[in-house]
């Protein structure tokens, strides 16, 4: 009976974070844009065929413009820019959601650490995180993916062992506030381990503001993918956007005018960076109790 109480009170917190959510026209507004991005992106090796990308079975001529056998042109091999760009959608999502995960990660656990713990193990890694904060973390980044192999993995790590700062700080500073409310003595008292205080109280009230963050970071870590990959540090066998930019810039796109290479994505990054912020906007709104009580 307790647990079914307790499933009930969570479904009715989760249905309104939705009804708030939902009562934010640009975030829900980003939330579908994104759902049918990532939706033509999964389904991308349905309805396309992949073998379009290879240079050697380019259907077109080079930098053909836009018609009604090539909706967004081609490229400078002549394969179609609009399966280039769905096909990119795919790797710069995945390194961007999996950049995300790995930063959420470190950045967690080193800012509920140096909450809960305090004292030196707070300084030791206070200094450490204004050690990546110092450093301008598009330049870590680029410096990790020259050493290691080229690839996907490394573009991942080199994203998501330098955004992991602003998460920290966020976690810490959220961990103390819970850490100052009167169950979490009552719960030390009773006995409570550090696992019992962090596992049971500490994390749950965190989750919701890493989960607002997370959205912001998502954006962020699709921006240093594509700035690595149009600087030519990205997986040179994948397609994504970042490295249609490259291409288009090398092959003299600019300079001939053949803007359909250059503009899907672009745009495409634009956008879907402008969704996720306008959903992590809203998220934030919704979950941080300091904004709630200001929009109140």
């Amino acid at each position: 009976m307790t647990a079914a109480i307790v499933w009930q009170r969570r479904r009715a917190a989760v249905a309104g974070v939705w009804r708030e959510f939902a009562a934010n026209r640009g975030g829900l507004a980003g939330l579908a844009v994104l759902i049918v991005i990532v939706v033509l992106a999964l389904l991308a090796p349905v309805i396309t065929d992949s073998a379009g990308l290879d240079v050697t079975n380019a259907p077109g001529r080079p930098l053909q413009a836009p018609s009604g056998q090539f909706l967004l042109g081609t490229d400078i091999d002549g394969r179609s820019v609009l399966l280039l760009t769905l096909w990119g959608a795919r790797v710069s999502l995945l390194v961007g959601f999996c950049a995300t995960i790995l930063s959420v990660l470190i950045g967690t656990l080193v800012g509920l650490a140096a909450g809960h713990f305090g004292g030196w193990v707070a300084a030791v890694l206070l200094r450490f995180t204004d050690f990546f904060l110092v450093l301008p973390s598009l330049v870590l980044a680029i410096a990790l993916s020259t050493v290691l192999p080229q690839g996907i993995a490394t573009i991942i790590i080199a994203v998501g062992v330098t955004s992991w700062p602003t998460t920290a700080r966020l976690v810490r500073a959220q961990t103390l506030t819970i850490e100052s409310r009167p169950y979490i003595e009552r719960a030390k008292a009773l006995g409570g381990g550090h696992a019992h205080i962090v596992g049971k109280h500490v994390l749950p009230g965190v989750l919701p503001l890493v989960l607002a963050n997370t959205t912001l970071v998502v954006g962020m870590s699709i921006i240093a993918e594509s700035t690595l990959s149009f600087l030519g540090l990205g997986d040179p066998s994948a397609v994504s956007w970042g490295s249609m930019l490259e291409r288009a810039l090398q092959s003299g796109a600019v300079t001939g005018g053949a803007w359909w290479y250059l503009l899907p994505p672009g745009l495409a990054i634009v956008v879907i960076v402008l969704c996720f912020t306008l959903v992590g906007r809203a998220l934030e709104t919704v979950l941080n109790p300091r904004l709630k009580g200001e929009r109140a």
